[in-house]
């Protein structure tokens, strides 16, 4: 006699992940605090339903370099945003139309397509502005873990996340990567449409910190497992915004990790604007990195003015970033 195994693997249980996305029968994940019944097909300020809304999942190899390790990250980027920046790098899935398949569909080719790209040897899984999806990036998280995949999870945020939800993430992410993106209200609302951004999100960050530390754990194939890095992005035109931002990082801890960027392009959105039509000057950029050294920090990762050119995903590809 013959006997066949079956492979179908576990998948979490309806009534969990009814449970988990019960939060967005009036939603208050993100500090908009909006209130929207997103679970019955609402839409949110963040242009989100409630739905698996994911734009691309693909390996990326253009991280910092401990968050690619050696095989690069299973990034998974949501589609819509909970920021309305008007310079927005990712402005092609940011503004994309609300994605009408059925729910479990969207959740099932999601842990599909994740699965293969872990089973081809890659290590940890990015949620890429996860901050309005985080009842979906925790049903990802447990089904992963269910099926018996254990990755290090990296959540890749804009900063604008309510502390009460980083808190509950603590036994899901292992290692944090937000953005550090106003130190200036006023710019905030100017450029993102935002007005609390600096408190919101240093109170987020700080949390964080409590969680993780300063000490960032690497493995022997190259991956952050556990910790916490802090991105800001220096936008032509507002360099005391950049240099301010590092002091109040500073204030919590030089010993933080901080990817300093460069990499920024204007979109056709800001064609005309004053500054942000253009790209970064290198005096602009050398005295954000003065400021940088000035103020004791010794880990993380400055770019090269020319990263402008390499990191500008189309997401209208099968592959966005052409690593």
């Amino acid at each position: 006699m013959v006997l066949y195994i079956s492979k179908v693997k576990p998948q979490l249980p309806e009534t969990r992940l009814g449970f988990l996305l019960e939060q967005l029968a009036s939603c208050k994940i993100c500090p908009r605090n909006c209130g929207v019944d997103r679970l019955n097909g609402k839409i949110g300020v963040c242009g989100s339903g409630p739905g698996f809304e994911i734009s691309s999942i693909c390996i990326h190899t253009g991280e910092e370099p401990a968050i690619i390790g050696n095989n690069g990250i299973c990034n998974v980027f949501f589609s819509h945003c909970n920021l309305s920046c008007i310079y927005c790098q990712n402005y092609q899935i940011s503004s994309k139309p609300v994605e009408k398949s059925g729910q479990l569909t969207q959740f099932y080719e999601a842990i599909h397509s994740i699965t293969r790209i872990l089973d081809s040897g890659c290590k940890s899984v990015g949620f890429v502005s996860p901050t309005h999806f985080i009842p979906h990036v925790k049903a990802i998280i447990e089904t992963l873990r269910l099926q018996g995949y254990n990755p290090i999870f990296v959540y890749n945020t804009n900063g604008f996340d309510s502390v009460e939800e980083i808190r509950l993430l603590e036994n899901y992410i292992n290692v944090y990567l937000p953005d550090y993106k106003y130190s200036d209200n006023n710019l905030a609302r100017k450029l993102s449409k935002v007005s609390d951004y600096k408190q919101t999100a240093l109170l987020a960050i700080k949390e964080m910190y409590r969680q993780k530390g300063s000490t960032l754990i690497t493995n022997e194939d190259g991956y952050a497992e556990n910790g916490l890095i802090i991105r800001h992005l220096v936008l032509p035109g507002y360099i005391e915004n950049s240099l301010v931002a590092l002091r109040e990082i500073a204030d919590i801890s030089t010993s933080i990790a901080v990817s300093l960027m460069a990499q920024y392009f204007p979109t056709p959105a800001v064609k005309y604007h004053d500054s942000l039509n253009r790209t970064l000057l290198p005096e602009e950029y050398e005295t954000v990195k003065n400021e940088l050294e000035k103020l004791g920090f010794y880990k993380g990762w400055v770019q090269e003015l020319e990263s402008n050119e390499n990191y500008r995903p189309d997401f209208e590809l099968g592959k966005p970033f052409m690593d």
